[in-house]
């Protein structure tokens, strides 16, 4: 048994930059020193978690694997890829939202594909799902080296960020960019991360605890530690996947928990406040929420791909064999594609990759989407369209 989640604090010095221009109330702000948090020890925790809200996440927890053998049954015949893979990047996409982070659906599956660079967002949330990948990947070994190759994947063109290393600088929430000084929350000193970290995965490898209990409190515990210069809310909700991964209650599906957080910002805001001030409930609370919200929207995204792929299939008339019918799943995965990429994934000749592109573009299926000449991209309006939809279903809540 620890002290629980109430974080301690210290007070560290601070010393200005005299080159930093600053306005009179800027500089009256700004003292010798400033508190930073210690964060508690919870290795060994055992979270107190009120009776309902412990019931409900038990019921999360079955939700979640009764949404994850769902989607086995939901393209007969079809590769289950397809649909996990969009849920992976909606999920992707969500999360960064959280942060301010937004693409379009069609920005980011041309990004996905590098052609036509669609602005620093749409590169953002590609980077994004490729770390949500990499923590799914690693979910057999969840260790700070995960976590470092996580943060590596999300982060690997923003130097700014250290990519894959610990941060070796004060960061703090809120408040200004010039110093701590009136944030909302100032994480650890650097110098204390590591062990952090080590005691936070401790908490992870046990099997003691119900799962999404232990899943909120892992993630508002990494949110606390805050062990980048940059990226941590979006390495911190990866690592959820991880977990549930590792757990065994997904084994397919990615669960997209950042869609059901969307629709209360705030209010996950104040549950990681209420975790840093010894209250677990409102953190497992809103995970809980966040849980059926996302499976409520993902099943209805799951049902509005499963209806496209069956009208596709009216509108084509090939025998079974075709290769169109290989290529119809991937576009449900990828719904930008270009001729060099199908011939890729598929294993078609050129030739044979340009005929489907023009069989698909004549049924509706494809519009051309940029590129010149013999490197043209191809986008699957409809999957976008569902995708938007998607995203915005879980805006509004």
């Amino acid at each position: 048994m620890t002290r629980g989640t109430h974080v301690g604090w210290e007070s560290l010095s601070w010393e200005r930059d005299p080159g930093q221009p600053l306005s009179r109330s800027q500089r009256a702000r700004i003292s010798s020193s400033y508190d930073a948090a210690i964060p508690a020890q919870i290795a060994h925790l055992e979270p107190a978690v009120d009776a309902t809200t412990l019931g409900a996440a038990d019921d999360a927890r079955a939700e979640i694997s009764r949404f994850d053998a769902e989607l086995t049954s939901m393209l007969p015949g079809t590769e289950l890829a397809p649909l996990a893979s969009v849920l992976l990047r909606t999920e992707s996409a969500s999360s960064s939202r959280i942060e301010d982070v937004t693409a379009g659906a069609r920005a980011l599956a041309m990004a996905e594909i590098d052609l036509a660079r669609q602005g620093s967002n749409a590169a953002l949330v590609a980077a994004n799902v490729e770390a949500m990948e990499r923590a799914i990947d690693l979910a057999e070994e969840l260790s700070p080296p995960t976590i470092l190759a996580i943060h590596r994947a999300l982060m690997h063109d923003q130097q700014h960020a250290g990519p894959g290393r610990l941060r070796d600088e004060p960061v703090w929430i809120g408040g200004s960019a010039v110093s701590p000084h009136g944030a909302s929350f100032v994480a650890p000193r650097h110098e204390r991360v590591p062990d952090a970290l080590d005691d936070l995965c401790v908490f992870i490898a046990r099997t003691d605890l119900p799962l999404v209990v232990q899943v909120a409190v892992a993630h508002a515990q990494f949110e606390t530690i805050h062990p980048f210069a940059d990226g941590n809310g979006r390495v911190g909700r990866a690592l959820v996947h991880a977990m549930l991964q590792h757990a065994g209650a997904t084994t397919r599906a990615t669960v997209p928990v950042s869609a059901g957080l969307l629709a209360d910002t705030s209010a996950y805001f104040d549950a990681l406040t209420a975790y840093r001030q010894g209250d677990v409930t409102p953190i497992v609370d809103r995970f809980v929420e966040a849980t059926f919200a996302a499976i409520g929207n993902g099943r209805e995204l799951a049902r509005d791909l499963v209806e496209l792929h069956q009208e596709w299939g009216e509108a084509i008339t090939a025998r079974r064999t075709a290769s169109i019918w290989r290529v119809l799943p991937l576009l449900l995965r990828q719904p930008a594609v270009t001729s060099a990429l199908i011939q890729r994934e598929i294993g078609l000749s050129q030739p044979a990759a340009d005929a489907v592109i023009a069989r698909l573009r004549d049924a509706g299926i494809l519009v051309r989407a940029t590129g010149r000449q013999r490197y043209v991209a191809w986008v699957a309006p409809q999957v976008t369209s569902a995708l938007d939809a998607f995203a915005a279903r879980a805006r509004r809540g």
